[in-house]
């Protein structure tokens, strides 16, 4: 019996064991496409109150959901939109999402100008004449802002395509500008705007 099964005189299961569980680790139940992936890429907006934000790749691709839980977690307390970050992500049902942040540079954070934006094909007729109405908020990574006539009035959405055709690059909330809007998918958008004369004012 010893020659069979060895010096020990036992059956060898120990080996055999180790094997089947490796075998069902890597078996067709396995989450084997969940193996992440280091990337890196600029930060396109992200919002602690939400608790989210998303990742543009360095080398294209889709964005990558980055979760507030996994930044704090990794060290990081705050993050800036455009800063390059360095990070390992796995394919969900949903997407790409990341599980580890490894590195933020936010000295290497790109110009807005240089990211990425959404563009809109929608063309707005104006039906108002020039306002002069003040910035509530607008971010440029994101492409957007909105403005608006005062306290109660309607929020009028402005494109970051609008400001550059009227050659303007970004606005700041509390600056006063004129704008021109008419109706669009989804409210009321600018068709045109310009600074007012006198430069921008500060917001309170």
């Amino acid at each position: 019996m010893s020659d069979e099964f060895g010096e020990s005189g036992r059956p060898p299961m120990g080996p055999i064991q180790s094997l089947n569980r490796v075998v069902r680790l890597d078996g067709a139940g396995s989450h084997a496409a969940e193996v992440p992936v280091e990337i890196a890429g600029y930060v396109k907006w992200f919002d602690v109150s939400k608790g989210y934000g998303f990742v543009v790749p360095e080398a294209g691709g889709t964005d990558i959901l980055l979760h507030v839980t996994i930044l704090k977690r990794d060290g990081f307390n705050a993050i800036a939109e455009g800063a390059r970050i360095v990070l390992e992500a796995v394919e969900k049902v949903r997407g790409r999402q990341a599980v580890r942040v490894i590195s933020i540079d936010t000295s290497a954070g790109r110009h807005p100008s240089e990211m990425p934006l959404a563009r809109t094909n929608v063309a707005v007729a104006p039906t108002s004449g020039l306002e002069r109405m003040v910035v509530k908020w607008f971010n440029r990574l994101r492409g957007f802002g909105f403005v608006s006539t005062g306290e109660g009035a309607p929020d009028v959405f402005v494109h970051m395509e609008t400001l550059r055709r009227y050659g303007l690059v970004e606005l700041v909330p509390g600056q006063t500008v004129l704008v021109r809007y008419g109706p669009g998918p989804k409210g009321l958008m600018a068709a045109e705007i310009h600074l007012e004369q006198g430069g921008a004012s500060v917001a309170h």
